[in-house]
């Protein structure tokens, strides 16, 4: 809360006492205030927008591939394989029948 003393505001609010020190203040929260929509319009733009997209898909990726140490999981990718030709052996046979 702030105080009253003889019409100014007291110290307990934080604001700054003299005229300079309060244009500083207000110069102060316009610069960031201008950073801060200089960035997030630089975050919406669509090329931005697909950069993080397909950085965050290729790291998504690589996770799920290969180890914390680099090495490639034979094991996963063997069973992404293996279901792979499981669901395409099905389709193809459920076309066999359907055409017959």
């Amino acid at each position: 809360m702030s105080t009253q003393v003889n019409g100014a505001v007291g110290k307990s609010d934080g604001m700054p006492q003299s005229p300079a020190a309060l244009e500083q203040a207000i110069q102060d929260r316009r610069d960031h205030l201008a950073a801060t929509i200089d960035e997030l319009t630089a975050r919406a733009k669509p090329k931005e927008i697909v950069r993080r997209t397909a950085v965050g898909a290729q790291r998504r990726f690589r996770t799920l591939t290969h180890g914390p140490d680099g090495q490639l999981r034979t094991e996963r990718l063997a069973a992404v394989a293996g279901a792979v030709a499981v669901v395409g052996g099905v389709m193809l046979l459920l076309r066999r029948r359907r055409s017959d």
